[in-house]
């Protein structure tokens, strides 16, 4: 890489670290991914527990923490992270939610989650703006399945239970409130009167009848979950000093840039998924660089396939990386850090408490004998094992926005 000059590049490749299911191989250690090894060779690695040693990361949460805010402190709930990504008006009393187009049987039981990973803005248009007594919610398609809520009204609470039962074959679960409080039995009740009315309004709505044609599933129900409020916090720029940008596809990445002061960066080809353009995410990021001091650059499909169980579509994805993303970093004149937000291995399809390797490279690094990227390889680097929350007070030196502690 090119010499340093007080700028950074954060790479966060989702889902990435794995368990050895493969001939005793992680996905990442079966790619032949030279572009990955050279920055390992030319940088300091290690791993990273995100939030902390046998504690299980959600996305949102994971993210927070690799921006050096504690999640503990500043997790706002993940509705509003999807609702601030899709572009949706989110101000403080509203509540809001992360979403699922799923399907049920007549009995309510849950065949898939996810819909067949395919959602519609048709059907989405079809929800969008329904009155619930004197609630108004706005609902918005945004990836694949996913969806952000949106509830505007009075006396709105975030303290309610997940319809979403996080897994197949089990019946929807009544939304129920988490404190004792008018604000929530009428939230709970909002939301149950939505899940219902979003049943009646898919089950027969014609594009669900088209896909039944077609041998494909409905996507007959809304399942909502991560209810979070909207508060303000102080950004990356007021706590460390530094303008910041961001390079995402999927709106919950995005949405948490928001929330932290971060631009986000359109991409044309940026999608969130396995076909998302590495190539332009990449020239978007180094163009960025030109006018930001951080950058944050997010992909997303490694944690789809370890959702999916797909090890060779995980490695396929690495593979890409590698070639289609990573040489481009080359003469970027800045510190680059490749790392994960969690591990989602493709043997128990989701996330999980393994650390996650990273790598830091720039002037002044103090290189070590690592050679190649990989979850094994990392863990004998000289960064030995970090939190999340050490990530950017690092860099933060490197860059030269350091906070010296006394005298």
């Amino acid at each position: 890489m090119s010499e340093s000059n007080g700028k950074a590049i954060l790479v966060i490749c989702d889902g990435l670290g794995d368990r050895p299911t493969f001939e005793g191989r992680t996905p990442l250690q079966a790619a032949d991914t030279p572009n990955l090894d050279a920055i390992s060779e030319m940088g300091i690695n290690g791993l990273v527990d995100v939030i902390a040693p046998g504690i299980v990361p959600g996305s949102d949460t994971a993210h927070l923490a690799l921006f050096g805010y504690d999640p503990y402190e500043f997790y706002p709930g993940r509705g509003v992270f999807e609702a601030l990504g899709a572009d949706m008006e989110l101000n403080r009393g509203d509540v809001a939610f992360r979403a699922n187009f799923a399907t049920v049987n007549d009995n309510m039981r849950v065949i898939d989650r996810r819909a067949g990973r395919k959602g519609s803005e048709v059907l989405a248009e079809a929800l969008n703006g329904l009155e619930i007594k004197d609630i108004k919610v706005s609902l918005k398609n945004t990836t694949e399945h996913r969806c952000a809520i949106v509830m505007k009204g009075e006396k709105l609470s975030r303290y309610v239970s997940d319809v979403d039962t996080h897994v197949g074959g089990g019946v929807v679960a009544d939304c129920k409130p988490l404190k004792e409080g008018a604000a929530e039995k009428k939230t709970a009740s909002i939301v149950n009167e939505y899940v219902r009315q979003s049943y009646e309004i898919l089950n027969k709505h014609p594009v669900n009848e088209e896909r039944r044609r077609n041998g494909e599933l409905p996507a007959n129900i809304i399942l909502l979950r991560g209810a979070g409020s909207y508060d303000k916090v102080p950004s990356m720029s007021e706590r460390f000093g530094f303008s910041s940008a961001c390079v995402a596809g999927a709106s919950l990445y995005k949405g948490v840039a928001k929330y932290l002061g971060m631009d986000v960066i359109p991409v044309e080809g940026a999608t969130g998924k396995a076909d998302t353009n590495l190539e332009n995410k990449a020239e978007a990021a180094l163009e960025a660089l030109k006018h930001y001091e951080f950058v944050f650059v997010h992909i997303k499909a490694t944690d789809s396939m370890g959702h999916d169980g797909d090890f060779e579509g995980k490695r396929e994805m690495i593979l890409r990386i590698d070639n289609e993303f990573v040489p481009r970093l080359k003469g970027a004149g800045a510190y680059i850090v490749i790392t994960a937000d969690h591990s989602t291995p493709v043997s128990i399809k989701r996330h999980s408490s393994d650390p996650t390797p990273i790598v830091i490279t720039g002037t002044g690094v103090r290189r070590d004998a690592v050679n190649k990227f990989d979850e094994i390889s990392a863990a004998s680097g000289a960064l030995g094992r970090l939190k999340g929350l050490d990530l950017i007070p690092i860099l933060s030196d490197f860059m030269g926005y350091y906070q010296m502690y006394g005298t």
